[in-house]
């Protein structure tokens, strides 16, 4: 069982920057791909970036390349999301998520989640 805990949501203006931190529980973080969602009104949940177990391979999606980086700190069981440059479009619920496994089938890459955190609130005022 691994509990998730974010924190580092908040109120920015666009063109602002925050961090988001995802703390896990649990002996076995370092053995989990980990990711971030995010979740706006009225809209489906959406995959924002996942990091490999070891820290070495990670993927954002195109909205957020650029903007954001996923990293993560296996000592101290926290992965991470910074997020710059930031635009209205982006506030959203932001979801941790451990145990993520990708399956690509064409252009489509869809995600199968072992856990969940509970979210955090981003808000990026205009």
């Amino acid at each position: 069982q691994v509990q998730l805990v974010e924190s580092g949501g908040g109120l920015v203006q666009a063109g602002g920057s925050l961090r988001l931190s995802c703390a896990a529980s649990g002996r076995t973080f370092s053995s989990y791909a980990m990711a971030w969602f995010r979740q706006a009104p009225g809209k489906e949940r959406e995959f924002v970036a996942r990091i490999s177990s070891s820290g070495v391979v990670t993927r954002h999606a195109g909205s957020v390349k650029g903007r954001f980086t996923i990293s993560r700190d296996n000592a101290k069981n926290t992965v991470y999301l910074q997020m710059n440059s930031l635009k209205p479009e982006d506030t959203a619920v932001y979801y941790c998520a451990a145990g993520v496994t990708a399956q690509s089938t064409g252009d489509m890459t869809s995600y199968r989640v072992d856990y969940w955190g509970q979210g955090t609130q981003v808000t990026v005022s205009s």
